[in-house]
């Protein structure tokens, strides 16, 4: 593909003065994007400006707070008029062991990495909705994703941003807005007191930043709402996967003693994992109708009981949290009920004393740990479990979300979970042994539209309870995750009242089992519980690729690898549990060089490919001069007219027309010029009069303009050597000439006979669409539609530019083999791509293997069959009976579009 512009985009990047930031900066300013250099040191942004603008870029300084995100975006609009990037990498480090944290390093990683990353994010948001575009990336890191010794408040701080960034990709969608996350691994001042200098060489800044403009440009990979690991030439896609979990008979018997009975099963991962990345993640209905199969609940002995000990849980009035502490306390405990509703909890504590059972009341915020464990202390002289539940929404728009709601729902969530955690650990510590149980979120494991601070905040839960799970296993201190489903948030509404499985009972059975010291293993990881259903979930990376340590990566590159990178199917993915086991792949492409590489940033093709024969490789990084085509509605017409439009159809064949547009196929005609130019005489024994046209590959990715000046950039893509034949393939980016926007993609495949034996590779890669082998269906056509060809129909078509005289001279045609002059297979795939269209509606690629000849006059039949969104079709010629269209699909633009013909 072309190398990436970024002309007319402002990019605003925190943090910027260095490391990634000043990566990022530079990067950006050389592709030709306007930046905004922030950093709150004015010295070290201010000179990444002026690296900027000696190299001819544009660049201004920036350097309020990211917590005034009005003021960072402020300079983007009066410097350069606006805002379409916003990169949030600002950040700091205040690492100790959880023991030693003081409040003060707690709120200052969540003042920057957080609260910046939400106040630049908000001052964008209007932005980028009333412009329809605008792309945000968040910086996490492994920290956030597995938890790390002496990180708690940046692990949740990181995570956070995971929630945070899914909720604005559910939310921004439909405004052309996305959001992706990455967790990087390069070095910066801030990891450099933490990584040997020896690591800290191959973990270069700029491995990561093509990364960050091959998902922030427009035509660049969509990786809208997703995660990704970047570090040292290596790059892989992480997702949610999920156990299949066990099922329960949800009664008096679904209890921790059960739940320790079915363990094995809740965490086995290889029988069927689900992959659930968005809500609704289960179906409640089926898991309803699974518990209710179950006949009775088998029971762990000895019964899990808590006799003896204290339990804490926050937030416990009502709802969950007084559904765990009268469980608790049937089960032994001495509760301490929270709550800041002092007449809520007296009434727990009353319920729980008159059934026999000890509890008292602790009214206070969440936020007041200290005050909470004080009173457990006092009423029972210790304290063993912690259930931090308490919390609160604040549900907004995006646009509308204030910095009180930000800050409420970041305080009582994220902010109680660790004050109560630090009020309870030195006792934890001193007995070596403790339970904590946080309450996490689907809105923090998917992100949720209208709830960006409460997806942020279950997300920053999730990372804080796996550093505090690493940081206590070796004393006995075990922390878990439980994602609840009950009542009407299952999605069955005030339904939910009558039907007894998803009560809220049968969530305190996990919660009881977790917590108590029957379990002596299971800490840092996520539950999901609902409708009597348990199951575990962990994260699945993908074996992603690594690229070549000794050459310059590139956007282009990472582009071109995309499918790798994302692919969870290849029978390559992992499952890592701790930054240890994340930094393991990474670390192992420090040793992958490129041997032909003649010292970093030689050259290169964004096809290249390590299987290919050095003739191939040299002739792919050749790069031919762009092809101008300009056109004009009369150019339209006349390609309308050569694939059979006809004067009935006045909105392909009058200019004026209300409808008046190009068909689209006519794609492949500004192209033309530039595929065919590129030169194969690299090739052996190479001949064009024993070349033949295979597959075409059509990609519209832009309006059509109806007239037009574009510029076309061609490569080879791919070779392959089929023994007594070549296969190239090329590809071809038509762009507006002024705009820079990519109009059109094609890819074009030719066979040369008599030019193979060269020893390159022999098979070709899945490249998707353009591939894919579009097996028609084993039941009748959809849609049929049959067009008889003009005998006039070659000579009216070459008029569009493709002049070969195999379509109007005889004697040549006599030389082909041919008894006359045939059809340009193009056009033909022009008519049937019409049929498809007036069949089903618009496309946006279209792909044809091109098996037989076509004589002007004859009937071309098009048999098409509708498989989700796309459209399989086989072109015939009815007289003959011969298919001359085969392994054929185009992708609907609006699959849900009805049939409109079936002639």
């Amino acid at each position: 593909m072309s190398q990436l512009s970024f002309k007319g985009h402002t990019v605003v990047v925190t943090g910027a003065g260095g490391g990634l930031g000043k990566a990022y900066s530079l990067l950006f300013a050389s592709r030709g994007a306007n930046v905004v250099v922030n950093d709150v040191s004015q010295a070290a942004a201010q000179k990444v400006v002026d690296e900027i603008t000696k190299a001819g870029g544009k660049a201004v300084t920036n350097t309020a707070s990211v917590a005034d995100g009005e003021a960072v975006i402020k300079t983007a609009v009066e410097a350069f008029g606006g805002i379409s990037i916003l990169i949030n990498n600002a950040g700091i480090l205040r690492d100790k062991g959880f023991k030693n944290m003081s409040d003060q390093e707690w709120d200052q990683i969540m003042l920057v990495h957080l609260k910046g990353s939400y106040s630049c994010a908000k001052a964008a948001w209007p932005i980028f909705q009333k412009q329809g575009f605008g792309r945000i990336v968040n910086t996490a890191s492994a920290a956030g994703l597995y938890g790390n010794f002496g990180q708690a408040n940046y692990s949740a701080a990181k995570m956070g941003l995971v929630g945070f960034t899914k909720a604005l990709a559910a939310e921004g969608a439909r405004y052309n807005i996305k959001a992706m996350v990455i967790a990087p691994m390069a070095a910066s001042a801030m990891t450099e007191t933490i990584m040997p200098p020896e690591m800290l060489a191959n973990l270069k800044p700029e491995f990561v930043a093509p990364f960050v403009l091959a998902i922030t440009h427009p035509e660049g990979a969509d990786a809208n709402g997703r995660i990704f690991e970047v570090g040292a030439g290596y790059v892989a896609e992480i997702r949610w996967e999920r156990s299949k979990g066990a099922f329960f008979k949800t009664d008096k018997t679904f209890t921790p003693s059960a739940v320790q009975e079915k363990w094995e099963q809740i965490t086995d991962f290889d029988n069927e994992p689900e992959h659930p990345q968005s809500l609704p993640d289960f179906d409640v209905q089926a898991k309803i109708a699974e518990s209710s199969k179950v006949s009775s609940n088998a029971q762990a002995s000895p019964e899990v009981r808590f006799d003896g000990k204290t339990v804490i849980v926050t937030g416990a009035g009502a709802g969950l949290g007084r559904v765990y502490a009268l469980h608790y306390a049937r089960l032994g405990a001495n509760v301490v009920v929270n709550d800041v509703n002092g007449q809520a909890a007296k009434a727990v504590v009353d319920a729980i004393t008159k059934a026999g059972g000890k509890a008292v009341a602790a009214v206070a915020s969440a936020e007041d740990g200290e005050g909470i464990v004080k009173a457990a202390l006092d009423a029972f002289g210790g304290v063993h479990v912690l259930v931090a539940n308490a919390g609160v929404v604040r549900p907004s728009a995006f646009e509308k979300l204030s910095e009180k709601d930000w800050d409420d729902v970041l305080a009582i969530h994220l902010r109680a979970t660790y004050k109560c955690a630090k009020a309870v650990w030195p006792h934890f510590l001193k007995q070596k042994y403790g339970r904590i149980i946080t309450m996490g979120s689907q809105a923090g494991l998917y992100g949720l539209p209208g709830l960006a601070n409460y997806s942020t905040a279950k997300a920053g839960i999730i990372g804080f309870t796996k550093t505090l799970a690493i940081e206590g296993k070796k004393y006995n201190i075990l922390a878990n995750v439980v994602i609840p489903s009950a009542g009407a948030a299952t999605g069955l509404g005030r339904a939910a009242a009558s039907i007894e499985a998803v009560k809220e009972e049968y969530i305190a059975p996990v919660v009881g089992f977790l917590s108590s010291h029957a379990n002596e293993e299971t800490t840092g990881s996520i539950f999901q519980v609902a409708a009597g259903w348990i199951a575990q979930i962990r994260w699945q990376r993908t074996g992603g690729y690594g690229f070549p340590v000794n050459r310059a990566l590139t956007p282009e590159a990472i582009i071109s690898k995309w499918k790798v990178i994302t692919d969870f199917n290849d029978d390559r993915a992992t499952n890592p549990g701790s930054t240890q086991e994340a930094f393991m792949q990474i670390a192992e492409n420090f040793g992958n060089t490129d041997e032909s590489a003649n010292g970093e940033g030689s050259s290169d093709s964004p096809y290249a490919d390590p299987e290919d024969a050095d003739i191939v490789a040299a002739a792919k990084k050749e790069v031919s001069e762009p092809t101008e085509f300009s056109y004009t509605e009369r150019d339209v017409i006349l390609y309308n007219l050569g694939i059979g439009a006809t004067e009935q159809e006045l909105q392909w064949t009058y200019e004026n027309h209300e409808d008046f547009a190009a068909l689209p196929t006519f794609g492949v005609i500004p192209q033309f010029l530039a595929s065919a130019g590129l030169s194969l005489d690299w090739l052996p024994n190479f001949n064009p009069a024993k070349l033949l046209h295979g597959e075409q590959y059509l990609e519209i990715k832009a309006p059509i303009p109806t007239s037009g000046e574009l510029v076309n950039e061609a490569r080879l893509m791919e070779v392959l050597d089929k023994g007594k034949a070549a296969a190239v393939t090329s590809i071809v980016q038509t762009k507006d000439k002024h705009s820079g926007k990519v109009i059109f993609e094609n890819q074009s495949t030719v066979f040369i006979r008599g030019s193979g034996g060269f020893g390159g590779k022999r098979s070709g890669k899945d490249r998707g669409a353009a591939t894919a082998e579009n097996k028609p269906p084993q039941r009748k056509p959809d849609a049929v539609i049959e067009e008889k060809t003009l005998p006039i129909q070659a000579a009216l078509y070459r008029l569009s530019g493709d002049t070969n005289p195999l379509h109007i001279l005889p004697e040549f045609a006599a030389v082909g083999g041919f008894d006359k002059p045939i059809l340009h297979g193009l056009c033909s795939m022009g008519i049937s791509g019409k049929h498809v269209l007036k069949a089903f509606g618009e496309f946006k690629d279209i792909k044809v293997r091109f098996a037989g000849v076509v004589y002007p006059g004859e009937t071309l039949v098009t048999e098409m069959w509708k498989e989700g969104d796309k459209v399989i079709f086989t072109t015939k010629v009815k007289e003959r009976g011969t298919t001359v269209l085969a392994a054929a699909a185009a992708t609907l633009a609006n699959p849900s579009t009805p049939l409109k013909a079936k002639l």
